[in-house]
């Protein structure tokens, strides 16, 4: 499970970061991560560690597709939270491919993504 602190929360949040992000993307997964460094809320931010946000829509699959394809995902984020910059906000919009994929599959795409925006 996610930790609170780890987890964008309200569609303003994920509108911010969607809108002004660098994204980059693989075969079951586009991410959209955006460096909150130097804004109002750096302090609040760097206090939590770095945030996700999970878009998983019916293109996915059916609601127990969607909800394994989340839990998923949400486990392959907990590896990444030591591995990126506290003030970062990332949303990973998860793409049909992303149905069929092992969990190992989700992490080296995710990680592929990372890797195009951090050296992580």
């Amino acid at each position: 499970m996610l930790p609170a602190q780890h987890k964008l929360t309200s569609p303003t949040q994920f509108r911010r970061t969607m809108k002004g992000s660098r994204r980059a993307g693989t075969r079951t997964v586009v991410v959209h991560a955006r460096d909150n460094a130097g804004t109002d809320k750096e302090a609040e931010i760097a206090a939590t560690g770095p945030r996700f946000g999970l878009i998983v829509s019916k293109a996915v699959g059916n609601a127990v597709v969607r909800h394994r394809t989340s839990r998923r995902l949400r486990h392959v984020c907990m590896t990444f939270i030591p591995k990126l910059p506290s003030s970062v906000d990332v949303v990973i919009r998860a793409l049909p491919a992303s149905a069929t994929a092992s969990s190992e599959q989700l992490e080296k795409d995710l990680a592929k993504a990372l890797r195009k925006q951090w050296d992580i």
